[in-house]
């Protein structure tokens, strides 16, 4: 972190905040690579930011209350959504958040919407409002596997993101870096799974810590 300038001790630069959020498990998995990997990044420093982690409901609306509660707690200057995208082999940042709800399985609550749009009043997408391409760079020039991805699916992940960049848009707040990330199964989920299952790519946690704080480091 930067020290502070004009000849006075006590001025320092203010740490920025990350707001860096995972779901909670779903799809009847006992773990989630995504709530794992936020847990070992909440409370680092990293390109000077403080990462904030959050838990996250598998649960359409809810998952973006809570990220709307957290974002009014912490007043984020970046926020980061992370997912699991089992049968991706690498980290995938999302260029684009539809404007659809059309799950594939029903939610963590039975939800399971057919051709519904997350806001009614919302545009057919946005843009991610990350430095996508950057990050992708960053991380793939630390050695770790990534890609841009131009499909985000359509179940809660989607859902999120959509509702996440619609929500800054409509507060005034669409300066706010946001975007969404989603990564691989962790090697244990692979584990418990027999035949074809257990041979999908996986990504261990250090990786994806590895990863991601080369994904942090492409923030302004």
């Amino acid at each position: 972190m930067k020290g502070g300038s004009g000849g006075n001790p006590a001025a320092q630069y203010t740490m920025k905040k990350l707001l860096i959020t995972g779901f909670q498990p779903f799809g009847g998995e006992t773990i989630n690579p995504a709530l794992e990997l936020v847990k070992q990044l909440a409370g680092k420093s990293i390109n000077g930011y403080e990462v904030i982690a959050r838990e996250i409901p598998v649960v359409r609306y809810e998952a973006l209350d809570a990220v709307r509660a957290a974002a009014d707690e912490i007043s984020p200057d970046a926020i980061i959504i992370v997912g699991q995208a089992g049968g991706r082999p690498d980290i995938t940042v999302e260029r684009i958040g539809i404007n659809i709800d059309d799950f594939r399985i029903p939610d963590n609550k039975g939800n399971q919407p057919v051709d519904e749009p997350v806001a009614k009043d919302g545009p057919i997408a946005y843009w991610a409002t990350l430095p996508i391409k950057k990050m992708v760079a960053n991380m793939k020039a630390a050695g770790v596997s990534a890609s841009v991805s131009n499909s985000a699916g359509t179940y809660v992940c989607n859902h999120l993101l959509y509702g996440v960049l619609h929500l800054l848009a409509t507060a005034g707040k669409a300066h706010i870096p946001a975007g969404f990330v989603h990564i691989p199964y962790l090697p244990e989920q692979m584990a418990v799974r027999k035949g074809l299952e257990s041979q999908y790519p996986t990504m261990g946690v250090e990786t994806l810590v590895k990863g991601f704080t080369a994904m942090i480091e492409a923030l302004d």
